[in-house]
């Protein structure tokens, strides 16, 4: 998969704020970075097991390993790693237990829709609900992507 890139304004927001103001050091704030991508990635029960979250600060990025059940849900953690504010790469060194093919990703920019992006890439905008479901749990209605977000396109 490899290292993807990700806008870092865009996303979820994790850590910051008050964590930010509380840490002691540039590595404790990487830390509870960390601890809340990897507590975000748990609560989507995506099966992973021995999940291992680091954050470099300096760089944005996030590098991940562990067990994924399916490529889906490898490529699922890549995205909750990357949807998340103030991270612009993942590198997703997990391995996966049933190997499959890749799914391509797309970059949601203002106007785009689920069934906009399902007519891109399937000729079909009534395929939007293969997209929606492909990226479950991290959306939760196929009317609510913001400019930004990255999603997984699976091969029909």
């Amino acid at each position: 998969m490899g290292l993807l890139s990700f806008i870092k304004e865009a996303g979820e927001k994790l850590f910051g704020g008050k964590e930010a103001q509380a840490a002691t050091s540039p590595a404790d704030l990487n830390l509870k970075a960390a601890q809340a991508i990897a507590t975000y990635i748990q609560t989507l029960n995506l099966g992973v097991s021995d999940l291992q979250v680091t954050y470099d600060g300096s760089q944005a990025k996030v590098t991940v390993t562990g067990v994924a059940p399916t490529q889906a849900a490898k490529e699922k953690v890549t995205l909750s790693c990357g949807n998340v504010s103030s991270v612009t790469s993942v590198d997703n060194q997990m391995t996966v237990s049933n190997p499959e093919p890749e799914a391509q990703y797309h970059d949601v920019v203002r106007g785009d829709t689920l069934s906009a992006i399902a007519k891109k890439y399937y000729g079909d905008a009534n395929k939007y609900p293969v997209i929606f479901e492909a990226n479950k749990p991290m959306l939760s209605h196929p009317d609510k992507i913001y400019p930004g977000q990255k999603l997984r396109i699976p091969s029909l």
